[in-house]
């Protein structure tokens, strides 16, 4: 049997039954997340550790990319005693926006231990170019 120590978790525990009676939270959590560029792309690797892939759902609308993920309960038997229940359980969303640099069009996302690794090409039209400058004279006509 696990014994509790810290009687401020407990409470919090409480005031999280008594404001929800489903057993999980109502209302989106942040998931961690870093963001960087790498080459030609951004990466955004996010934290959704006990998440199976399929309750992972990313959508992208004009520039908004919004990542929802649902942890569910682990436990289903109906004869389990639920001792300690700290990981939440329910849904986490995380919403960035996207620069008008980025191809939307051809994000690819991996999901490896936990962490869902998003890759956002940088769109032809904002990479630096080199503009080729005219050897030739104009003309004055007068």
């Amino acid at each position: 049997m696990l014994m509790r120590t810290d009687p401020f978790r407990e409470l919090d525990r409480l005031t999280q039954q008594f404001l929800d009676t489903s057993g999980t939270w109502s209302r989106p959590s942040a998931m961690p997340m870093d963001a960087y560029r790498e080459g030609d792309e951004y990466v955004i690797a996010l934290d959704v550790p006990g998440v199976s892939p399929d309750a992972i759902d990313v959508d992208v609308e004009r520039n908004m990319l919004t990542v929802k993920a649902e942890r569910r309960p682990g436990v289903k038997a109906e004869d389990v005693q639920m001792e300690l229940s700290e990981r939440p359980l329910g849904v986490f969303s995380r919403q960035v926006m996207l620069a008008d640099t980025l191809d939307t069009e051809r994000i690819s996302a991996d999901y490896d231990a936990g962490v869902l690794t998003l890759r956002i090409p940088i769109a032809e039209r904002a990479k630096p170019r080199k503009i080729a400058i005219g050897g030739g004279r104009r003309e004055i006509r007068g």
